[in-house]
């Protein structure tokens, strides 16, 4: 069995998470979520995987290599040109466009393939998939998840008969409209005969065009309904609610990564925490290299990225901090997301920070609220 990995997508709904992130370099405890991808491709013995990059395809490059630290291989397909100055232009050309175009480029796919998108964590068991796949006959099968109906609008759902052939696909349909309410969970089993229906150098989709044709033509194409974790990182709001599920446990086989120093506190290499007045709720993770000075309080589940400092009297409250923030003293962060200058709160509503004077760009001197008087209980980001 042979991988591809679909990355070329910028991301829109998760920014400012993706203003210099690719979406699949976003971190899970420290480590992109495609790296996940990669190590559970891995288990199941899969050794040669490709990845169509676009949007900052640099970053996924430079940080997967040619995939050896992982014991599998990795090649990229590169979507968009380079114009007469010399400037490298991103162009992604759909999921299935980037499919096709690996295949005429070198015929990859010769063999049975797993997709999946590289902006979810899974623990399907493949080797069930792949026999069901076989057993039916299928040319494609798409792995798809039970969810509420009003949740469907966010997802492509598929329609299917009792013996799981599918029927028609409805991408991100109304609720009063939706056919089912069975998710496409973006992995997919092909065999090289469905490469054959997407049109070269055409911008194609699999779930809008390539899912429906397949469908009308009436070919082998089932949908698995699967039960196994898939934690798609669709928006910011998923974003804080997956590291909420995190820290707190619910996900199996991820471990909070550090030395544990205090019930449910985690810390990595070299972090500084003056305890004279300063109140720790579990669970946290104080990434390497972060100064907490004296008399902070910080709420889990909350997670501080590396090189982060804590100045004295500030409280941060079940909130997420990207790596090198600086929160000044007595501020006060709560339910919030910090990536550089740019905050998100719970609801999904986003602010740019104001600049900090001269101080450097990580320093949250005039970017967040000091803390609330005495008149007033709470104060978060939206309020700025």
């Amino acid at each position: 069995m042979k991988a591809m990995i679909l990355a070329a997508g910028k991301g829109t709904r998760v920014q400012p998470l993706t203003y210099d992130l690719p979406k699949p370099m976003i971190p899970i405890l420290g480590k992109p979520v495609m790296a996940y991808l990669v190590e559970y491709l891995a288990s199941y013995g899969v050794r040669d995987i490709m990845v169509n990059v676009s949007y900052l395809h640099q970053k996924i490059e430079e940080y997967f290599g040619d995939g050896n630290q992982f014991g599998v291989q990795i090649g990229y397909s590169f979507e968009g040109y380079v114009d007469d100055s010399g400037e490298v232009i991103p162009e992604p050309l759909g999921s299935a466009g980037g499919i096709k175009k690996i295949q005429e480029f070198a015929n990859f796919f010769d063999e049975t393939t797993i997709v999946i998108c590289g902006d979810a964590l899974i623990d399907l068991d493949l080797t069930s998939a792949l026999f069901e796949h076989k057993q039916k006959g299928a040319l494609a099968s798409v792995i798809t998840k039970e969810v509420p109906w009003d949740k469907v609008h966010n997802y492509g759902v598929v329609v299917a008969d009792q013996a799981g052939r599918v029927q028609s696909f409805q991408e991100k349909p109304d609720k009063s409209d939706a056919l089912s309410n069975f998710a496409s969970t973006g992995i997919y089993i092909f065999e090289p005969e469905v490469i054959d229906l997407i049109p070269a150098n055409t911008v194609f989709d699999i779930g809008s065009e390539l899912f429906p044709l397949m469908a009308e033509k009436g070919m082998p194409f089932y949908a698995q309904q699967r039960f196994f974790n898939w934690i798609d990182i669709g928006t910011v709001t998923d974003f804080w609610s997956v590291l909420q599920s995190v820290l707190q446990g619910e996900v199996a086989q991820l471990e909070v990564p550090g030395t544990q120093i205090a019930d449910g506190l985690w810390a990595g290499l070299n972090t500084s925490i003056d305890w004279e007045g300063t109140t720790i709720e579990g669970p946290v993770y104080i990434g390497s290299g972060c100064k907490i000075e004296a008399g902070c309080k910080i709420v889990g589940p909350t997670w501080i990225g590396h090189g982060s400092h804590i100045c004295s009297g500030a409280e941060v409250v079940r909130s997420v901090l990207f790596e090198y923030t600086r929160i000044l003293d007595n501020a006060h962060l709560d339910e919030v997301i910090v990536v550089k200058e740019y905050s998100v709160d719970r609801a999904g509503n986003m602010r740019k920070l104001p600049e900090a004077g001269n101080d450097d760009w990580g320093d949250a001197r005039d970017r967040l609220p000091q803390k609330p008087s005495e008149n007033k209980t709470s104060l978060s980001l939206s309020e700025l």
